[in-house]
Order: structure tokens, then C-alpha cells, then sequence
């Protein structure tokens, strides 16, 4: 059983004894950038207001001089190298009221969310003020002082846009960013429209936070999951089970939670999530009215999908059949590792072939079983590395 973490240690005192417990290997890469965390950690603490030592205490501390601004870390490489794992640990660790955990692309529809709503208070006449960014960093920065992003990549021009205003109301009120990236700072928004407009941003970052590289040479997530199937049938207790232990290797100590993709004006749920890796049911996909974009949504989220209880597919499932040919064909495009559990073999799932759909299936049950070689699990690794 894997030891419960000792948060009253600091995160590479908390990687060493994971490792000595057979938890975690041993990474001289992590290690370095665990102590760039204890960094951020330590001048937290210091900062963090001793106990009152009298009824006046309040007094004394109110005349101290006003403490330093702290940097954060912006931590940046390949997928599956223990990025999040270090943060999650640096983020249970850090003494803060104020602190929140997020994605980057969930923390800005938030950010768009209230600036809309800004904008509504005053086409009703309910405040003066016309620029809603100010507000909305006031707001952000009371609810969090210290903000830690997971996945920050900026592809949105909306994004791009505002970020430079936002965070230099941030950083002047005194957050503190701890953020992960698959890119350096550099190449944020590479290609994208109007970027010169974007370079302030990087700037203002850079003088903001320091710069880590995570360049471990191994992808913990993908080797622990190379051992494991990635057919299961039939529907079954021992099916259920073989997933489970699958989807436990890939989480590789990491907390699973609930999450929304946003979605031109609404959301795609994600039961479970960690990282770059979700687990859905066949019904969270097939039986609710997803197309294309939904399915490319999720493709450009996640690196790995478990999919539990893909049934029988008769006469009575049809849009759901169609729904699971657009997933298979995304998913195999997009060269996300499918861990599945089903009723019956691929060629089987289809109780009545005709028509079109029976050929198209015919290219879903080929990619199905192309989707378990080893051929697409390197090209899986080939494509990511290449990110």
C-alpha cells in the first residue's frame, strides 16, 4: 500500500520517502525541480503570519514591513514525466487560506465567465466602473493568492489578449503562479494571430516566475501502462477489475477528479481526470448528443481514454453506434491510447451489419484492433514526443 503523504515535509523530503517505499523510482530530474518547489515552499512559510504570542500580537505585526514578492515556477516538458504529480504534492504542502488548483483552460472560461458577467452589471446600470478587467483580478486574487495551473498553453486569441492585463493585476496585488507546460515560455501562443500582442505577456511572466525544465528521459504514465490490455471482454466482474487496475498504474499516485471542457457556450463532463489521462462510460460519450467537436475537445485534452461498458450495438443503438464510429475514427487520428472494456470482441459488437453504417463499423473494428498493437503504441509515443 502506498504510504499517505507527510505534508509537514517539504515536497523532495516527500519524493524521497515515496521512493524509498518502492512508491516512485528514483529521478534525479524530479528531484531538481521538487527543490525549486521547496523554494516557493519555504518562502511561503516564512511569510505565513507566526502565532499570536499575546492580545496585542495583532499590533506588532501590523507594524512589520511588508514581505517580499515571491516567485512562482513555471515548470515545463514532455508528457507523463511527473509534472502534475510535483505540483499536486507542492499544492498540498503550501500554507495558504487562499490557494486554487485548477487547468489552465478551465481558470479562463472562469475568467470570461466574469468578465461577461462584468459587462452585464454595467449594461444595467449597476456599476460605473467600464473595465472589467481590474475587478475581475481583485475578485481572483481574494479567493486565491496562490494559483497552481496545470496543462498552461495558450491557444485561444480571447486568451492571449487579456492575459497580459490580468496577470500584471495579479502579480502586482502579490500571486503567486506555479504552472506546468508541455512548451517553454517562449513558444506560448507560437503561430498564433496577432502574437506580438501576446510577447508582453511572456515578458511578464518570465520576470514573475522562474523556469524549470522537467527532462526526465522516461514517461512514468506510458511505461506503467505498456504492461497492461487494452481489450477487455467479455462485461464482467474480472473485466472491471483489469480496468481498474489499469486506470490505478496510469493515475500513478494521482488524485482522479471531475472536470468540464469548455465548449462554445457549454461543457463536456468528464467523470474522472487526472493529467492528461480520463475514464468515461460508454454511455457518458455514445448516449448523449456529442458529434465531432466534442470528441476533437477531448483528443486534444487527454494522451489516454479508458472507456468502461461498450455494449452490444443493435437496431435500437444506432445513434449511439454512429456516436462510437466518430469516437474511434477521432481517438485513432489523434493517436489517443484507447483502454477499453466491451460485450463482445470488435467484430462482434455490431448484431446486425447493413447499409453504410455496417461499413464504417467494418473501419471501426479494424482500427479497434490496429489501436492494440504496437505499432500504434509507438506512433502514440512518437507523436507525443514530437509535441
Amino acid at each position: 500500500m502506498q504510504p499517505m503523504p507527510d505534508y509537514s515535509l517539504s515536497v523532495s523530503e516527500q519524493l524521497k520517502s515515496l521512493t524509498a517505499a518502492g512508491a516512485l523510482q528514483i529521478d534525479s530530474a524530479q528531484m531538481h525541480v521538487a527543490k525549486c518547489l521547496d523554494r516557493v515552499l519555504s518562502e511561503l512559510k516564512r511569510k505565513r503570519p507566526a502565532a499570536k504570542a499575546s492580545a496585542l500580537g495583532w499590533l506588532f505585526a501590523a507594524k512589520k514591513k511588508p514581505s517580499e514578492k515571491i516567485k512562482g515556477l513555471y515548470i515545463h516538458g514532455s508528457v507523463g514525466r511527473g509534472k502534475t504529480m510535483l505540483m499536486d504534492m507542492f499544492f498540498g504542502m503550501a500554507p495558504c487560506a487562499r490557494k486554487r488548483r485548477a487547468h489552465f483552460h478551465e481558470f479562463m472560461a472562469d475568467v470570461h465567465n466574469r468578465i461577461a458577467a462584468h459587462r452585464l452589471k454595467l449594461k444595467q446600470g449597476e456599476t460605473k466602473q467600464a473595465d472589467p478587467i481590474p475587478v475581475v483580478a481583485a475578485a481572483l486574487y481574494d479567493e486565491a493568492e496562490l494559483l497552481c495551473f496545470d496543462e498552461f498553453t495558450v491557444t485561444d486569441i480571447a486568451d492571449a489578449m487579456i492575459l497580459s492585463r490580468l496577470f500584471s493585476d495579479l502579480f502586482r496585488r502579490g500571486c503567486i503562479l506555479i504552472a506546468t507546460s508541455n512548451v517553454e515560455p517562449e513558444n506560448l501562443y507560437r503561430d498564433g494571430l496577432n502574437r506580438s500582442l501576446f510577447l508582453p505577456f511572456v515578458d511578464l511572466l518570465q520576470r514573475n516566475i522562474d523556469v524549470v525544465t522537467l527532462d526526465s528521459p522516461t514517461d512514468y504514465r506510458l511505461e506503467k501502462l505498456d504492461s497492461q490490455p487494452v481489450y477487455l471482454t467479455p462485461l464482467n466482474d474480472h473485466a472491471d477489475m483489469a480496468m481498474d487496475a489499469s486506470w490505478m498504474q496510469a493515475l500513478h499516485g494521482r488524485k482522479p477528479l471531475p472536470l468540464d471542457i469548455p465548449m462554445k457556450g457549454r461543457h463536456i463532463h468528464v467523470p474522472l481526470a487526472a493529467d492528461r489521462i480520463a475514464r468515461f462510460s460508454f454511455a457518458d460519450l455514445c448516449d448523449k448528443p456529442l458529434g465531432a467537436a466534442d470528441f476533437l475537445a477531448i483528443c486534444e485534452r487527454f494522451d489516454a481514454i479508458f472507456l468502461d461498458h461498450v455494449p452490444l450495438l443493435g437496431p435500437e443503438k444506432r445513434n449511439q453506434t454512429k456516436r462510437f464510429i466518430i469516437l474511434v475514427d477521432t481517438l485513432y487520428d489523434h493517436a489517443v491510447r484507447l483502454y477499453v472494456s466491451a460485450a463482445a470482441m470488435p467484430e462482434n459488437l455490431l448484431t446486425q451489419v447493413r447499409g453504410t453504417e455496417g461499413f464504417e463499423f467494418d473501419r471501426t473494428v479494424s482500427r479497434l484492433f490496429e489501436m492494440r498493437s504496437a505499432e500504434y503504441l509507438a506512433l502514440h509515443h512518437d507523436r507525443r514526443a514530437a509535441e
